[in-house]
């Protein structure tokens, strides 16, 4: 079993920033990928078409700001995450609706920003729990919508996952899936990735790979680019392009 690299401090305060803080926090020039920004809420407003009471599950909810997004019109929503820092952040938010925290700035220096839900949001709808994306309790039921952002090139088999989708969805219901296919051998040992390497004289692609595993349950209906930006420090960054894929259960 590989071990879980999001414990760490750092970590934690990325995502934050990530779910939480303002576009001039994250960027405070002109100039930039603004386009990347807030990138859990763009999930849920870009991919997801609204169900108004429907039941909802987020699979690497990280620290909640998509199953919060997500609580506007579900009336249920499930946010599982491999990390025990993440959730309990995320559950801390849920009850007092506001969370500080710090952020590297340069070397050892620090700022601080506060997280703080949106009056839009029913954090009494949600519920966190940690929980392994590849070995899921049994009891979890069926959902109408099901979201897994960013997660499959993060876990030690993602197969796993995808195997386990058909039996979480509803006839009619929603997939989402987001990966940007970062496929490393610190996350998901080589035998196991969807797509980046060659078999037989092919190159084998991730999203082929996403495709044999779910047409027969699931139907395509459309992929989309989806910019992301974290944020290391004040003058560096990752961007990213994540690959989502919207499905619908047979």
């Amino acid at each position: 079993m590989l071990t879980n690299p999001y414990e760490t401090q750092s970590l934690l305060e990325e995502y934050l920033l990530l779910h939480y803080a303002d576009p001039e926090t994250i960027l405070p020039w002109s100039f930039g990928p603004r386009e990347a920004l807030e990138f859990p809420t763009r999930c849920v407003r870009e991919l997801i078409s609204p169900n108004a009471g429907a039941r909802a599950l987020e699979l690497g909810c990280s620290v909640g700001r998509a199953s919060f997004e997500l609580s506007v019109f579900c009336s249920e929503v499930v946010g599982i995450d491999f990390s025990q820092s993440f959730i309990g952040e995320a559950q801390r938010l849920s009850i007092d609706g506001t969370a500080r925290y710090s952020f590297a700035v340069e070397g050892e220096l620090t700022d601080h920003a506060q997280a703080t839900l949106s009056p839009d949001f029913h954090p009494e709808r949600v519920r966190f729990e940690v929980g392994d994306a590849t070995d899921l309790r049994p009891d979890l039921g069926q959902f109408d919508i099901v979201l897994a952002a960013n997660l499959l090139c993060r876990v030690p088999n993602p197969q796993a996952v995808l195997k386990r989708l058909p039996s979480l969805l509803k006839s009619g219901g929603q997939l989402v899936i987001t990966s940007p296919y970062t496929w490393l051998e610190e996350y998901t040992p080589r035998e196991r990735w969807l797509g980046g390497f060659m078999r037989e004289g092919e190159a084998i692609r991730s999203l082929s790979s996403l495709r044999s595993a779910l047409e027969s349950n699931f139907e395509l209906q459309k992929t989309q680019d989806m910019p992301f930006l974290i944020r290391e420090h004040a003058r560096k960054f990752q961007w990213s392009v994540a690959q989502a894929t919207v499905w619908r259960r047979r």
